[in-house]
């Protein structure tokens, strides 16, 4: 899956913590046009991925829901492991997440959870 679908599909996931997901909202909060989403969503459809008739909300499918779950996993791992780790602020942390999250292999992800409990079990508890 390519990253722009990822994050068609990861931004539906957040908007649905919030309520009911809308074209319009996708759109605004990727800032993409309303097209754009559309051909997305179809994408996403096809692939088993969401549920979407014209005009009505965008819903994730078991399937979607899922994969939009480990899509955030990696996106929030990153985030702690740029922020807490590296060091770096939260917004540089927060936009280089995002980046990465789609390129780095599932090795390379499990490595670098290792390399955290490694870390946290190094550490002294209080």
């Amino acid at each position: 899956m390519t990253q722009s679908l990822e994050d068609y599909l990861e931004m539906v996931s957040f908007l649905a913590d919030e309520g009911e997901v809308r074209v319009t909202d996708i759109a605004s909060r990727l800032d993409v046009s309303k097209p754009s989403v559309l051909t997305a969503l179809k994408t996403l459809e096809e692939r088993g991925l969401l549920e979407h008739e014209r005009y009505r909300s965008v819903m994730l499918t078991k399937k979607g829901a899922v994969m939009a779950a480990e899509i955030r996993d990696r996106h929030d791992f990153l985030t702690l492991f740029l922020r807490n780790v590296v060091g770096v602020s939260s917004e540089t942390a927060e936009k280089d997440a995002c980046k990465m999250e789609h390129l780095l292999s599932p090795e390379t992800m499990q490595k670098l959870k290792a390399l955290v409990k490694r870390m946290e079990n190094q550490v002294p508890q209080v």
